[in-house]
C-alpha cells in the first residue's frame, strides 16, 4: 500500500535464563522502568517468567522460615 510504512517484524530476540531471574528479582522489590517492562514483555518466554517467579517466592519463603528458626528457640 502506498503511504504507509512497510511493517517487517524484527527479529524477536529471546532472554536468556538469568536476564529473567534479574527481572524477577527487581520485579518482586518494586523497582522496575517502564521502559524495561515494555521490553521484558517481548523478549521474555511468560512459563520462564513464572517459573522463575515460583522459584524466587519459593527461595523467599524458605529464607524466611530459616531467620524465623533461627530468631525464635
Amino acid at each position: 500500500m502506498e503511504g504507509q510504512p512497510s511493517r517487517v517484524p524484527a527479529a524477536k530476540l529471546v532472554a536468556g535464563f538469568w536476564q529473567t531471574v534479574r527481572a524477577v528479582l527487581w520485579s518482586f522489590f518494586g523497582v522496575r522502568r517502564r521502559a524495561d517492562y515494555e521490553r521484558d514483555a517481548v523478549q521474555f518466554n511468560p512459563v520462564a517468567v513464572i517459573i522463575a517467579g515460583v522459584m524466587a517466592a519459593a527461595l523467599f519463603v524458605a529464607s524466611l522460615l530459616v531467620v524465623v528458626d533461627l530468631v525464635v528457640p
